[in-house]
């Protein structure tokens, strides 16, 4: 039905077009915009870092510009004053984005700087978290502190799926401490708890049994009638074993 119903307005909008071009001059033709219900890159509602993040040529040149001056603080700062806080909305948003990807922290957090002061920002949960994963990814414990402390100024508030994604990204990446202090802001949270997020946590806790006691008896507590698959000893060992060789 859905097919049925997007080939009628596809064919509906090409007819339109069509007697608009007949029936006025180049001079005369109108701006008309067509939205297809169901789009989630057209909706106004979603957030602007949850939509397909696509760079224009434009980005594309500010990005590799960006990558060749961050050897040169002077001229960087230069290029993101003349060239990166006139980018479009758009743009900012996809080059931010790519950087994370490629965990280019250095120029993330610069990015993120530029990003904070432009007029059309708003504090975004779906912003925080992308910020705070490639942080994880990259075992950048004092950015870390420094974007958490600049979101709980803003008022930012996380579900709590994001904070079990939070936590686990910081636990796989060897930073149980940081993990932790998520964990606490977690529990303090307005949101209700779930059930997921505790057991995604869980199983990011599995080398660290002391800390996995602790969430499991949170988790019993609000959850009392669910249960704890509990590995075998000898598996707590064998994780370890085997961060202790990670670390070293």
């Amino acid at each position: 039905m859905r097919g049925l119903t997007c080939s009628y307005l596809g064919k509906t909008c090409a007819t339109i077009r069509l007697l608009l071009h007949d029936s006025l001059t180049k001079n005369q033709r109108p701006f008309v915009r067509f939205y297809i219900p169901g789009s989630a890159s057209s909706s106004p509602s979603l957030s602007i870092w949850r939509r397909k993040k696509e760079m224009s040529k434009k980005a594309l040149i500010a990005a590799k510009e960006l990558k060749h001056l961050q050897s040169n603080p002077i001229r960087l700062e230069h290029f993101i004053l003349s060239h990166i806080s006139r980018l479009l909305r758009s743009n900012l948003v996809s080059i931010l984005a790519e950087f994370q990807r490629q965990n280019l922290v250095f120029l993330s957090m610069k990015l993120y700087d530029v990003v904070r002061k432009e007029i059309w920002y708003q504090p975004d949960m779906f912003f925080c978290r992308d910020m705070l994963m490639m942080l994880a990814r990259n075992r950048k414990v004092d950015e870390s502190r420094q974007v958490w402390e600049d979101f709980k100024i803003e008022e930012v508030l996380f579900d709590q799926h994001t904070f079990g994604d939070l936590v686990r990204a910081y636990l796989d990446s060897g930073l149980p401490s940081k993990a932790m202090e998520i964990y606490d802001e977690m529990r303090r949270s307005p949101d209700p708890p779930l059930s997921l997020p505790f057991q995604v946590i869980l199983k990011g806790l599995l080398p660290y049994p002391e800390l996995r006691e602790k969430v499991k008896d949170d988790f019993l507590e609000l959850f009392p009638n669910m249960i704890v698959y509990d590995p075998p000893e000898d598996l707590f060992g064998d994780q370890e074993s085997r961060r202790e060789g990670e670390s070293e």
